[in-house]
């Protein structure tokens, strides 16, 4: 059975730690909560809510270095990566984890599958996803469905294939893309993404997806990867090519995939939050 590390990103997150902690399904390996210099008490509010959560202080700045910190940290066969903020549902974890047991080196989350949506989304950032994922599609194959999203999960031994440098949220668009250049199994997974509970985001639609935007261009005309680190796992199914995950568009079935597959914890877990209506019906305007 695989272990789990989740990733968890914070900086003066100390008020949302309660929404998003224990909801973290009980099986997983560890939580690593990647501080990024907090000036609140995050760290002591995570290590209440989660005696056994690991801290790890973040080398450089911006939400990038904080991923690549946790990364290099994680000692689990799969890395989950979720927000602090309450805006990515740590209820989805099982359904991320069956889509890399049952292939993929690589489980994408997608705001605008079935059975996915968000309520944190203007029109104009969902224009500029809109247009982020066709120029993806057209620079690198795929078919993507969502680019700018951080809720993904992967297998570790991806990690150093991945050759990430980036240091802000552009490091979710490196990610989607380097998985397309290195020929890796990617699946989508619906996801839902709500409003972040208290504060104010950090993400900044013009300078942000400025960046966003060098960070295709770099991918496609100036960044040569080296060799593989570590040898892709042989035998899956659809190398290269993004699929939708075979999943039912109805959010509180992805939890019945992984019912006695990966601990008891995570099946009472989903016990308890099914169903979900006003989620789904959220997921599916």
């Amino acid at each position: 059975m695989p272990t789990i590390s989740v990733i968890v990103p914070a900086m003066n997150e100390a008020q949302n730690l309660s929404h998003v902690l224990p909801r973290i399904p009980r099986g997983v390996h560890e939580v690593i909560l990647v501080d990024g210099h907090s000036t609140d008490d995050t760290i002591a509010v995570a290590q209440r809510l989660m005696p056994e959560i690991r801290i790890v202080q973040q080398q450089g700045r911006g939400k990038g270095a904080a991923l690549r910190t946790g990364f290099a940290a994680a000692s689990g066969d799969i890395i989950v990566m979720i927000d602090a903020d309450g805006s990515t549902a740590p209820e989805e974890i099982p359904a991320y984890v069956r889509a890399l047991t049952d292939g993929a080196d690589y489980a994408k989350g997608s705001r605008f599958l079935p059975g996915g949506g968000t309520s944190d989304m203007p029109l104009h950032r969902k224009l500029g996803n809109m247009a982020f994922v066709y120029m993806v599609r057209l620079f690198f194959g795929g078919h993507y469905t969502d680019l700018c999203y951080g809720y993904n999960a992967f297998w570790a031994r991806v990690v150093p294939m991945l050759e990430l440098d980036r240091d802000g949220f552009e490091i979710e668009t490196e990610m989607n893309i380097r998985v397309l250049r290195r020929g890796l199994t990617v699946a989508e997974v619906p996801s839902f993404e709500s409003a972040r509970v208290y504060g104010v985001g950090r993400l900044r639609t013009i300078p942000d997806g400025w960046r966003v935007l060098k960070t295709i261009f770099r991918e496609r005309f100036q960044t040569q990867l080296g060799p593989v680190v570590r040898p892709v796992a042989t035998g899956l199914a659809g190398v290269g090519t993004p699929v939708m995950a075979d999943r039912s568009p109805r959010f509180p079935i992805a939890f019945e995939i992984l019912r006695g597959e990966v601990a008891p914890e995570i099946q009472a877990l989903a016990e308890e939050y099914e169903p979900v209506p006003a989620r789904v019906a959220a997921g599916t305007e």
